[in-house]
């Protein structure tokens, strides 16, 4: 990790990736490392979990790199540093190589349009209107955003969904919620997922040579 001696104090943890530049809304990583192998990957992780108050989060493709190996999700805290996130336990991403959702299992499965220079993916969760936030001690929350293009997706309608798969094996214990992606501002697709404890954290992955990424962890307070 590389930080410039004027940077704030990082909300992400990102071995093998450089923070380039960074304001008070957003970051601008880059991928450093070898990227010969899968187990190369460059992850970055928000120091705190998305919440009702602050439900979504976007990454914008600055530079594809050679193989726009990106992804983006959720993932839970002890989440490992050297595994895309969507590929373990406890995680959820969107890949934007070959368009791929990834839940907690090395296959992905077809899902969304693949994602380019100049793309913006953003992930959120839709909450039940009855969740309660998991706070620490002493941490407070993000003041409640303002509402931008997705507002209409913080919380999940009354009807029920069918349950995909064997997501409901992926964990034991949890919450289950509706995790969403969007490309370019539209909502591409969604998953119902089990929260982990301690709660979904927005993580990035990066493994080819030159990829570079903007993060907003705040794309809705304007």
């Amino acid at each position: 990790m590389v930080l410039g001696a004027t940077s704030p104090v990082p909300r992400f943890v990102f071995p093998s990736l450089s923070e380039c530049l960074s304001s008070s809304q957003w970051w601008l990583l880059e991928y450093v490392g070898k990227g010969k192998s899968i187990m190369d990957v460059g992850l970055a992780q928000a120091r705190q979990p998305l919440c009702t108050q602050s439900h979504y989060f976007e990454v914008e493709i600055v530079d594809p790199g050679e193989k726009c190996y990106i992804a983006l999700g959720l993932a839970r805290r002890d989440y490992p540093k050297n595994r895309h996130p969507g590929w373990s336990r406890g995680s959820v991403a969107y890949h934007a190589d070959d368009g791929k959702i990834f839940h907690g299992s090395g296959v992905g499965d077809p899902f969304g349009p693949r994602c380019f220079e100049g793309d913006i993916m953003g992930c959120g969760i839709m909450f039940p209107r009855d969740y309660e936030d998991e706070v620490d001690d002493g941490e407070t929350l993000d003041e409640h955003p303002k509402q931008g293009r997705v507002q209409n997706v913080l919380y999940l309608n009354d009807e029920d969904e069918e349950e995909e798969g064997d997501d409901a094996d992926q964990e034991q214990e949890g919450r289950k919620v509706t995790v969403f992606f969007t490309r370019n501002g539209k909502i591409i697709g969604r998953r119902e997922v089990v929260v982990p404890a301690g709660g979904f954290y927005p993580t990035v992955g990066m493994l080819s040579s030159g990829e570079k990424v903007k993060v907003d962890l705040h794309p809705l307070s304007g």
